[in-house]
């Protein structure tokens, strides 16, 4: 398997979100398609509904990509609140471990603050501004 790209849905605020993760990564988006850039005749496209994301890929590191859309008004409103999944981020060091955590988490709730984990790892999860959860963990067993 080459990688696994997690994939966000949002209500309406993916591009806000992955400027944010962005600023945390670095990087630029290898594309970004609004739900207007599909309207036709035979797939229209509401006018709030126009400027959405349809499509945005911001890469992490060589083989990874995180990607994000804003789920259409007519199929209804992604729960914020409930469990979808973790991002699991490995960091190659303390220091990108610990850059990452502070960002994302800025604005979020800490479930676990970054530090040494009883399995040996340095290690923190927190659920950032968006509602997104998210794992940092650094393992200098693998560098």
């Amino acid at each position: 398997m080459r990688a696994i790209n997690p994939w966000i849905n949002f209500n309406g605020n993916a591009e806000e979100a992955f400027t944010f993760y962005k600023s945390i990564f670095g990087g630029e988006f290898t594309k970004i398609i609004r739900f207007k850039d599909l309207s036709g005749p035979e797939f229209e496209v509401a006018e709030e509904e126009a400027n959405k994301i349809m499509y945005i890929g911001l890469p992490l590191g060589k083989n990874n990509v995180l990607i994000a859309n804003d789920v259409p008004g007519f199929l209804g409103r992604v729960s914020e609140s409930e469990n979808r999944s973790k991002i699991y981020v490995d960091a190659e060091s303390h220091e990108e471990a610990d850059k990452i955590f502070k960002g994302l988490s800025l604005g979020g709730d800490v479930d676990g603050p970054i530090g040494e984990s009883p399995w040996g790892t340095y290690a923190g999860m927190f659920r950032d501004k968006y509602g997104i959860e998210w794992i940092i963990e650094f393992n200098p067993e693998y560098n």
